[in-house]
């Protein structure tokens, strides 16, 4: 993350949340590694491992993730779940509300295309981190 340190969330708080706190992902990150969608408790440690690095032992406590439950939920999410995605800043994440409000659930991924400020470069940047 870009400001790792500990940070204090309300119970019930997820992983997403903590990321967002600690200024977000670096270019360097394993984001599929991560359950952002993990409730955290007092204690928890949030453990980001680089892309291409070894699993390892995580303590107890700590979050890693399975990277198939460490997605974003388009039809569901808040503007601030989707601004811990890569490249989507508030005012992409009010356009992804907006027009999931507009036009009904996304039934595709490829969908947003058509939300503007989303291009093929963004959605393939954040294909393996959102469903529906």
């Amino acid at each position: 993350v870009q400001k790792p340190g500990v940070y204090s969330l309300p119970d019930g708080a997820r992983v997403f949340e903590a990321v967002f706190l600690a200024g977000g992902f670096t270019s360097e990150a394993d984001q599929p590694a991560i359950n952002l969608a993990a409730t955290l408790s007092d204690g928890t440690q949030i453990y980001v491992p680089a892309i291409g690095e070894p699993a390892r032992s995580l303590p107890s406590g700590s979050v890693g993730g399975d990277p198939a439950s460490s997605t974003v939920n388009l039809n569901t999410a808040s503007a601030r779940e989707l601004e811990v995605l890569p490249g989507i800043g508030p005012t992409t994440a009010q356009a992804i509300i907006q027009y999931r409000e507009e036009n009904g659930p996304f039934q595709s991924v490829d969908e947003l295309l058509r939300v503007q400020g989303i291009g093929d470069a963004k959605l393939n940047a954040i294909r393996e981190l959102i469903s529906l």
